[in-house]
């Protein structure tokens, strides 16, 4: 899997990072969303680097310019609900995207720390020989995105997979370099040391889902 960890290079998206992370900054929901948004445009912007394009010509008011443009056919498919900001983002940047969604949740049996994910909707159209986004802002143990893309398999086989998140464990990027190919490509924000016991980033920034839309009952 080819790993690009943009927290190694110094930019503005640390101020994006430090403000989603900062447990004052981030009460604000509004402000919230904005910035999971404004990293998914950099994250967007950094991963078109890699897509594949061809020469068009334009044609201007006082005659025609050739420029390269993206040639790839993209779904950009977003896990439900925290990956919506973080979905808008990539979509400002793609915006003739094709788009997908899927609910993964975790559900813990008898209040125990152990958990499954859970896939209850998915709407997605055809990926066969498409390039395939999957974003989900937490990495953290990594089974939310396998499981997502097993879901999303009966709908073709993409020619290239490009997988982002905002924050991510150590632990979660190494169980994706298991369950993907080696040629698939991981955008992330930013990689931290470990997991807590009940499989939360640290330090991470908490639920991302409740930050950005309210707290919720669980299952």
């Amino acid at each position: 899997m080819h790993i690009h960890n943009l927290s190694q290079q110094n930019s503005v998206l640390n101020t994006f990072i430090s403000e989603i992370r900062n447990v004052y900054i981030q009460k604000d929901k509004m402000r919230f969303r904005k910035n999971i948004e404004r990293i998914g445009e950099v994250l967007g912007y950094e991963m078109s680097k890699v897509l594949n394009y061809t020469t068009s010509e334009i044609k201007t008011p006082l005659g025609t310019s050739k420029i390269n443009l993206i040639s790839d056919n993209i779904v950009l498919c977003s896990i439900l609900r925290a990956g919506i900001p973080l979905h808008n983002g990539l979509l400002n940047y793609f915006d003739a995207s094709e788009n997908a969604f899927i609910s993964a949740y975790r559900h813990h049996q008898e209040n125990s720390d152990d958990f499954e994910i859970i896939v209850e909707y998915l709407a997605c159209p055809d990926l066969e020989n498409k390039t395939l986004i999957l974003a989900d802002p937490m990495l953290a143990t990594g089974q939310s995105m396998v499981t997502t893309f097993e879901a999303l398999k009966p709908f073709g086989t993409p020619k290239d997979i490009h997988l982002i998140s905002v924050i991510g464990a150590q632990e979660g990027v190494d169980y994706l370099k298991t369950h993907f190919s080696n040629d698939t490509h991981l955008w992330i924000a930013a990689i931290d040391e470990k997991l807590n016991d009940k499989g939360y980033i640290v330090p991470g920034l908490g639920d991302a889902g409740d930050l950005s839309y309210g707290e919720k009952l669980q299952h």
